[in-house]
């Protein structure tokens, strides 16, 4: 594979305003109810010490995606020159083995049956441009890109990549 692409999440800079995900939708015509970036409040901590951090996430597009591992009709593919877990909705039969398999509960269906979920914005890195959903952050919490230039901003953030049996190429701050 030349490159693998994914994101890095700076948490202590989303104000959950759900832009992300509103522009995600918008960009991408996905229908109403589906969801392919979504915006988490996580709290965490014991009272009186109660943390609160909002965290914007879509497809972690896995080094080793489980969802392509089980798709019986191969519509689920990582590509071999970028890294992006991509869906040829005609090819899928809406069997939820990609759901049941995918640990960060990413695929979504829509009134087709089909799975649908975030492909980076392919359309828009084809033309040079950031994913809507990093682009639009008015705190510029996401970014996009390639693990070796996600690692080396998460670097100097002191950021950690997610870890797990399916290789999330995903970076979070707090």
């Amino acid at each position: 594979m030349a490159k693998q692409y994914g994101f890095y999440v700076e948490a202590d800079k989303c104000v959950e305003c759900h832009a992300c995900a509103v522009a995600c939708k918008a960009v991408n015509n996905v229908e109403l109810g589906v969801h392919w970036r979504r915006v988490h409040t996580v709290w965490g901590g014991q009272f009186p010490k109660v943390t609160c951090d909002s965290i914007s996430f879509s497809c972690m597009h896995c080094g080793s995606p489980a969802c392509a591992a089980v798709c019986p009709t191969g519509a689920v593919k990582k590509r071999a020159e970028d890294g992006i877990v991509t869906v040829d909705q005609t090819k899928c039969i809406g069997c939820h083995a990609c759901a049941i398999a995918c640990p960060f509960g990413v695929p979504q269906y829509g009134k087709n049956g089909a799975m649908q979920k975030c492909n980076l914005c392919l359309d828009r890195l084809t033309a040079d441009q950031e994913p809507a959903c990093a682009w639009t952050c008015p705190a510029g919490a996401i970014h996009a890109g390639t693990l070796e230039d996600l690692t080396k901003l998460a670097q100097q953030k002191t950021a950690k990549q997610l870890v797990g049996s399916t290789q999330p190429s995903v970076f979070i701050s707090k």
